[in-house]
């Protein structure tokens, strides 16, 4: 293998000097992501830092590194936005290249065909942004959308806050291009659907880097009509009567915008003007005026039928909406915060069916309290749900009573452990959107179960050097 000095000359001489970085700081930067911020935060970076960050400008371009990677067999970590949380940005392994696709913003709209195709850099916001003032929507609104980007979005298999009317990103790409370790370039066509085989899109969808790099997608769009969203809110008993509510909801097939419960102590921080120690249900509905308008008087109907269900003032949750996403602002003001008071939250979500998500919360919350020192509080939501099930974002906060170098595992490491072996012991998943990155990895065997032999064997199949994004998916052994 070539060294570090040399694999940053070759790299150059492939993309050229300006498109290749090794500043130190900004390579300890790009060893980590934002599961390990609180040693970013204090400039500590205990991982491998990279040999280079190779900015890669086109398809032909990521080809050419990959290539190179691949015959020396360098590991390759691909990335868009740097908005990721489970460490599927850590370089894992000595003297890496971060392939960065972040260069690649070229966008087409088709407006006769409802779709839009875009370079893997595209930040999602920019592209609402575009597509807004012709009246059309992608759909996609997770709290990222101002970092996010679209190559990094299809890689996680992201979902956004309407998922409920729009889908996840599985369901709004048409089709894409990814480059895989061997400098083969595959284009996925775009077309409505088709039955010709198993869907290879979903091969790319949700690989995290594993097996190739996504350089562009074309996604689904959809008739923007702001002014006919409207929001409800209601405080609710407890945490049964608010699953039951939400089940209801999707059972009778009603696709609401925003669908949201939120446990006592998660409402209490987001909420705690009108939450009174209760928890806390959301609906918004979004799109023609009529069919909003049904939807939000049978989701009213269906929460008052419950008892101790009880309305608020629907502009409360207006105004939260309108603030929600998490730009540079809201990353420097946490970042502040952690410093001010000890203290760092995380989130992690799981998903579960109708039948189980109840225990899984509960027996979730419990072990958590019983077993994690320095506890400040922990809580928990739903943001997503269907007519089988719904996913549960647990949220939890924690003084630092350690070096920061150790917080990861003292702390994170312990929390998502129980988190993910509760979701399992009661037959859920343990993630539901974020990927698995490198923190859950442990448990993707046991997730998959019997067809875990299938992702391996898409491992052995597209990247049988084993380059890309060592240690993500698959655990290092």
């Amino acid at each position: 293998m070539p060294t570090r000095n040399q694999i940053a000359d070759d790299l150059r001489g492939l993309l050229g000097v300006d498109q290749v970085v090794t500043d130190e700081a900004e390579l300890k930067a790009s060893s980590i992501d934002r599961y390990r911020k609180l040693q970013d935060i204090h400039g500590i970076y205990c991982l491998p830092i990279p040999a280079a960050i190779a900015y890669a400008t086109s398809a032909d371009e990521v080809a050419a590194v990959l290539r190179y990677a691949n015959e020396h067999r360098i590991n390759v970590v691909p990335r868009t936005g740097r908005s990721a949380t489970e460490g599927g940005l850590e370089t894992a392994v000595p003297d890496s290249i971060v392939l960065d696709g972040s260069r690649m913003k070229h966008v087409a709209v088709d407006e006769a065909s409802m779709q839009v195709t875009v370079g893997c850099g595209v930040v999602l916001q920019d592209l609402e942004d575009q597509l807004r003032p012709l009246g059309l929507t992608t759909g996609h609104s997770p709290q990222s959308k101002p970092l996010a980007q679209l190559g990094g979005l299809t890689a996680t298999r992201s979902i956004g806050q309407l998922s409920t009317l729009y889908g996840g990103i599985e369901d709004m790409v048409a089709g894409l291009e990814a480059v895989f370790p061997d400098g083969a370039i595959a284009r996925i066509k775009a077309v409505p659907r088709r039955a010709a085989g198993p869907d290879i899109r979903h091969i790319i969808i949700g690989n995290e880097g594993t097996l190739c790099f996504i350089t562009e997608v074309t996604l689904k769009l959809f008739k923007f009509t702001p002014q006919t969203t409207r929001f409800l809110g209601y405080r609710v008993a407890d945490m049964r009567t608010g699953f039951a509510v939400l089940r209801e909801v999707m059972v009778e097939g009603l696709r609401p915008a925003v669908i949201r419960l939120y446990d006592p102590d998660d409402a209490k921080g987001a909420f705690s003007e009108v939450s009174k120690g209760q928890a806390i249900l959301i609906f918004s509905a979004e799109g023609n005026r009529r069919v909003v308008d049904a939807t939000i008087e049978t989701i009213n109907e269906i929460a008052l039928a419950q008892d101790g269900v009880v309305a608020i003032d629907p502009a409360v949750f207006e105004r939260w909406f309108a603030n929600l996403n998490w730009g540079p602002q809201q990353i420097k003001a946490e970042r502040d915060e952690i410093r001010a008071t000890g203290e760092i939250g995380f989130t992690t979500e799981v998903s579960g069916s109708w039948a189980t998500i109840g225990e899984i919360y509960q027996s979730t919350v419990d072990r958590v309290r019983a077993e994690i020192p320095n506890l400040t509080w922990i809580g928990g939501h739903s943001s997503h749900s269907y007519p089988n099930g719904t996913n549960l974002y647990f949220v939890y906060y924690y003084r630092v009573d350690c070096d920061p170098a150790d917080e990861v595992t003292a702390y994170h490491e312990p929390i998502n452990a129980i988190i993910c072996e509760q979701a399992l012991a009661h037959g859920g998943s343990i993630v539901h959107h974020h990927g698995i990155g490198k923190a859950r990895a442990p448990w993707t065997q046991a997730e998959h179960g019997s067809a875990y032999p299938l992702l391996c064997g898409l491992k052995s199949q597209f990247d049988p050097k084993g380059i890309m994004n060592a240690g993500t998916i698959f655990p290092m052994t």
